[in-house]
């Protein structure tokens, strides 16, 4: 891990914080005693984690145009979900 002084971070903060943005970090010293690390900052949620790890991709549009590129299809007895909800909520009675 590469050393930064306080002085050289304070007159590039740019540059470094370009770097850290790609991944690197930085151990920051004080006249040559490590106060501290500068580094990429954690992803907060779950799924930003996930993305940030490669396991999840993040979806392109939303459920609606999921729904648009794959109609539901009827129950194969041709009833819509609600008539079958009714006879459902019928026999509950």
């Amino acid at each position: 891990m590469e050393r930064v002084g306080i002085r050289e971070l304070r007159q590039h903060a740019s540059r470094y914080i370009d770097r850290v943005k790609s991944g690197e970090s930085f151990e920051v010293t004080e006249r040559g005693v490590p106060v501290a690390m500068l580094s990429p900052a954690t992803p907060t949620s779950l799924l930003d984690r996930l993305i940030a790890e490669g396991a999840v991709v993040p979806g392109i549009g939303g459920v609606s145009t999921w729904l648009e590129e794959h109609p539901p299809q009827k129950h194969a007895s041709q009833q819509s979900l609600s008539e079958i909800l009714d006879e459902l909520r019928e026999e509950r009675l």
